[in-house]
């Protein structure tokens, strides 16, 4: 097991150690952003700009963080977002996140762009008893015979829910100079990539696409990449099992919403009927409250796994958790909330509307 940093108060922290840990090309891509990284700043502070109003006597004598998706258990609201190739960032890649992840009861979204096959990553993930849930999240492929034979896998492994990514169609390419042995490995070569604009909006994925993937598979289908309350509301008429509200991370689209900002209309939009996830810039337990004082279900977390198991494998991506665990389970206490359901928009003081700074519409 590889030693963790001595200097690690916070997930933030491992950051540094990464880059340090890493090649050049290899951070470059772990790390990059559309644009200037407006959306990526704005993510941050938007977390920032929402201050806690605790609640204090409230005589908490503990704390439980479980809930439940899609009728099975969750321990506490955070899963591992998908990420692409994350051997570049350690050899044991998406297995590493896998056995932290679980070893920590969180849930893992499992990314088809990932660097190890989807069957040895579910069985690295373990038995359901304990952790959280197994997604598999999508890309609509060109070939849908090539989407559905992806589908089969992720239903004959065991995973629990599809996440089809819908924010990320007219991205521009980034070429990207692989290692040897390192590749996304569910990727045919001819899907790849796209050599014009015109190409990319030919393959876009369109609201009939999701009625044809629901059609073909067995399991809940999750929409990540969702900002706008007006396609969040199309969703719930389309019967989708579930919403993401992601920006991608401000890998695609700068100058995009930052989530925590879009979040509390997407959460009105399907008052309920739905679970309502999101991603984007979210590094602390306060943070995840935050999330779920403004409608979430759970989070999804992304780079600061990344740099855990950037500077320490498996064991750092754990502790990357155990920290998110344990600042939620404190932020909860301070805030006089014993169980998820008591963590409500009262606990909130948001910024203004029309804050710009901090991302807020």
């Amino acid at each position: 097991m590889q030693a963790l940093p001595p200097d690690i108060t916070c997930a933030g922290d491992y950051e540094p150690h990464a880059r340090a840990a890493l090649g050049a090309e290899a951070w470059a891509f772990l790390s990059s952003h559309a644009g200037t990284g407006q959306t990526v700043r704005a993510n941050r502070q938007a977390w920032d700009a929402i201050a806690l109003l605790p609640r204090v006597l409230r005589g908490v004598r503990a704390i439980d963080t479980g809930s439940q998706l899609f009728g099975r258990p969750l321990p506490w609201p955070v899963l591992g977002a998908p990420m692409a190739l994350q051997r570049l960032a350690h050899p044991d890649g998406e297995v590493a996140l896998a056995v932290a992840a679980s070893a920590l009861g969180a849930g893992l979204v499992l990314g088809s762009q990932s660097s190890i096959r989807l069957e040895t990553v579910a069985s690295a993930f373990g038995p359901a008893s304990g952790r959280g849930p197994l997604w598999f999240q999508l890309y609509l492929l060109p070939d849908r015979g090539a989407t559905l034979d992806l589908v089969r896998r992720a239903e004959d492994a065991g995973c629990e829910a599809l996440v089809l990514t819908v924010d990320a169609s007219a991205r521009a390419a980034r070429p990207q100079r692989l290692p040897p042995g390192i590749s996304a490995v569910h990727v045919p070569p001819q899907s790849e990539g796209a050599t014009s604009l015109q190409e990319l909006l030919a393959r876009a994925p369109t609201w009939d696409d999701v009625a044809w993937l629901r059609a073909h598979t067995r399991l809940p289908l999750v929409l990540k990449g969702v900002l706008h309350p007006g396609d969040a509301r199309e969703a719930q008429r389309q019967g989708v099992a579930g919403l993401i509200v992601s920006n991608h991370g401000g890998r695609v689209l700068d100058g995009a919403a930052a989530t925590a900002a879009a979040l509390p209309a997407i959460a009105d939009a399907v008052a309920g009927t739905l679970p309502v996830l999101v991603d984007g810039g979210i590094q602390r337990g306060t943070d995840v409250l935050k999330a779920l004082a403004l409608g979430a279900s759970a989070v999804l977390v992304g780079r600061p796994l990344l740099w855990g198991l950037a500077s320490a494998g498996a064991a750092g991506v754990a502790h990357v958790l155990r920290l998110l665990r344990d600042e939620l389970e404190l932020a909860m206490a301070q805030c006089g909330a014993a169980a998820l359901p008591a963590i409500r928009t009262e606990l909130l003081a948001l910024p203004q509307a029309g804050a710009r700074s901090s991302g807020w519409l």
